[in-house]
């Protein structure tokens, strides 16, 4: 699960660039981000890559308080995406797309109480979370509203995910993808895409503590 991330800092640029020949928003972003916060995220427009704000947690079409609707969908399950209504669409239309993240955030508890730790490549290099998305016009306002879930897979076993959230919930992680993933993802069918929702090897991640 992650309901905090923090979002790439436009220092990493040029490594967008690289990565996927399109420029980050020319736009202001919060340093961190909660669900129905703006953050930059990768799409296909027309076969390429495009990074623009989105906000974090998705937002269908069909739902009557769109405000806030993406305070309860800022994650889905991987195993129960293709069937959950607020998700099947976007999984279904493959809209694959990629949260840029310098780090994100889950609650530790194992000193009794509930605290807050950084996870972050061990590289120091972005951090890239497959995700699904919506865009569309809203009919009443004729505001474009765009958003995504991150998408979430059992941690149980991982040597990093393992130590986060309540000891009697299971443990979950979002899917952190590798470079050599990036376009994939963004161009897979649904086999492709669930051959990549896996764990990150232990070695790719480090967590600190990181309190507010």
């Amino acid at each position: 699960m992650c309901s905090n991330f923090q979002p790439i800092k436009n220092h990493h640029a040029n490594w967008v660039k690289q990565h996927f020949n399109c420029n980050l928003p020319n736009a202001e972003w919060r340093s961190e981000a909660y669900p129905t916060y703006p953050a930059p995220f990768i799409y296909l427009e027309n076969g390429q890559p495009r990074c623009e704000l989105a906000q974090f947690g998705l937002v269908p079409h069909w739902a009557t308080d769109k405000k806030k609707f993406g305070l309860k969908t800022y994650n889905a399950r991987s195993e129960t995406v293709h069937e959950k209504p607020s998700y099947r669409s976007a999984w279904k239309e493959r809209r694959f797309g990629l949260v840029l993240a310098e780090s994100f955030y889950e609650p530790n508890w194992e000193s009794g109480k509930a605290v807050r730790w950084r996870i972050k490549r061990a590289d120091s290099e972005p951090t890239v979370i497959a995700s699904i998305w919506e865009r569309f016009i809203d009919k009443e306002t004729g505001e474009i509203i765009f958003s995504f879930s991150m998408l979430t897979i059992n941690a149980n076993g991982h040597e990093v995910m393992k130590h986060f959230h309540k000891p009697e919930d299971e443990k979950r992680s979002v899917v952190v993808l590798n470079d050599s993933q990036y376009l994939p993802w963004l161009n897979a069918n649904h086999d492709d895409a669930r051959s990549m929702l896996n764990l990150a090897p232990s070695d790719f991640l480090m967590s600190e503590e990181a309190p507010r």
